[in-house]
């Protein structure tokens, strides 16, 4: 099935490709989107999605002194959040904190918690503790993984561990493992590599090449799926990793992210620079400690289209995804020209 959106729509001022869901609002369903302009102040926009579900609405808008280039929202505070930036020469990083309010939209300044750009390299992207309270978080620069502790009370980030990849590997990504806190997966030119935190050794690696995006299967241990630039999607298992375990066409230009349902298993988010969001049913796979032979009814779904719909009301590439973790049948996307725009999939959750 295909054809265009009928969500609902909120325009940022700039162009824009950094869209989080705000997990740690438990009351309304949330998005933070950061913008990237290179001459003007940039901005965060906190947008809650009205009680009806017809409108979008800002709750906060507040500047940000650099382009944004990757935002994360807390899991346990529904005001902190981490950008990585650039300046235009160089780039940082930094955990934030949203002001009381007090009833007004605008806020003159975000607070800044901590900086993570101390004695380590250009960061790609921060990665929060899975779920839950917890007071470590992870940094990823070209060359290495940094694990940080964050004391949010004394407003600091210090080390506590940290491994280079090697100057082999210019690392452009990851995700951290939501069955396992101590596994950590990272992207880079020609591979993915599976991290031990425990003793920060390299576990496992795929090779593959320009592998944009990665997201783990929060409803099913050992499933990861990856966005790859003229490839598409793969699902992998990865108790064995000589081959995908699906594969889903993709876009028709680059795909370019890839976010899993958090509560529908096989539900699948894909975007890319077409201009397009795809949504994916793919094939059940067994949790079990042994793979098992397909059944008949997998084999079935695998004859069947796993495109459940196409969004094509965009008018510029997408690299935003976010799916609701406190309604998980909402998701909201975020287009480079500074369109947010947040959809219902109701409509195919009776394909499951």
């Amino acid at each position: 099935m295909q054809g265009g959106s009928s969500g609902v729509g909120y325009g940022l001022k700039y162009q824009a490709r950094c869209l989080s869901d705000v997990k740690a609002d438990t009351d309304h369903t949330s998005f933070i989107a950061g913008t990237l302009s290179l001459r003007e102040e940039n901005e965060v926009h906190l947008i809650r999605l009205s009680s009806g579900g017809t409108e979008l609405i800002c709750e906060g808008l507040f500047s940000h002194p650099n382009e944004i280039w990757d935002l994360a929202s807390c899991p346990f505070d529904q005001r902190i959040f981490s950008t990585v930036f650039s300046t235009g020469e160089s780039y940082g990083a930094a955990i934030w904190q949203i002001p009381e309010l007090y009833g007004q939209l605008n806020s003159p300044q975000l607070e800044r918690i901590a900086s993570l750009d101390e004695h380590v390299g250009k960061i790609n992207c921060i990665l929060w503790w899975p779920s839950g309270r917890h007071d470590k978080l992870i940094s990823i620069d070209e060359e290495n993984i940094v694990v940080w502790g964050l004391d949010c009370s004394k407003r600091s980030a210090q080390v506590q561990s940290k491994e280079s990849a090697g100057l082999l590997h210019s690392l452009s990504g990851g995700a951290w493992d939501p069955h396992d806190v101590n596994a950590v997966a990272t992207t880079c030119e020609s591979m993915i590599q599976f991290w031990d935190l425990r003793t920060m050794n390299k576990t496992n690696s795929i090779e593959r090449g320009h592998v944009r995006n990665i997201d783990y299967n929060a409803k099913k241990e050992h499933i990861l799926v990856t966005a790859e630039d003229e490839s598409g999607i793969h699902i992998w298992d990865l108790r064995t990793l000589k081959a995908p375990v699906q594969e889903l066409p993709g876009h028709t230009h680059w795909t370019w992210a890839v976010s899993c349902n958090p509560e529908y298993d096989g539900m699948i988010l894909s975007a890319g620079t077409d201009s397009t969001v795809n949504l994916w049913l793919a094939s059940s796979f067994s949790s079990s400690n042994e793979l098992t032979s397909e059944s008949p009814a997998e084999s079935t779904m695998q004859k069947m289209d796993p495109l459940l719909n196409s969004y094509s009301d965009y008018e510029d590439s997408v690299y935003g995804l976010a799916w609701s973790s406190r309604e998980p049948w909402i998701f909201a996307s975020l287009s480079y020209d500074g369109r947010v725009v947040v959809e219902s999939v109701k409509p195919f959750l009776s394909k499951k």
